[in-house]
């Protein structure tokens, strides 16, 4: 496995940690599917460029929110 598909499994998680979510929740904030957060997280498949967009766009609006911090 890659080390960035290994740093991204972390980050995810993360970030729902920090934020409180469930991987449900956060696959509602980002508009993929439980299934694909679940992927992502246990390095079965990485989010597509869109979907990575959606959750690099998700990360930065809850920094300049105060809600995520790193």
């Amino acid at each position: 496995m890659p080390i960035e598909q290994r740093n991204l499994q972390k980050i995810i998680r993360e970030v729902r940690s920090q934020l409180g979510l469930s991987q449900e929740e956060l696959a509602h904030a980002l508009g993929v599917s439980f299934a694909s957060i679940n992927r992502w997280e246990n390095g079965k498949s990485s989010p597509s460029k869109l979907a990575r967009a959606q959750f690099d766009a998700f990360c930065r609006k809850m920094k300049t929110q105060g809600k995520l911090k790193g």
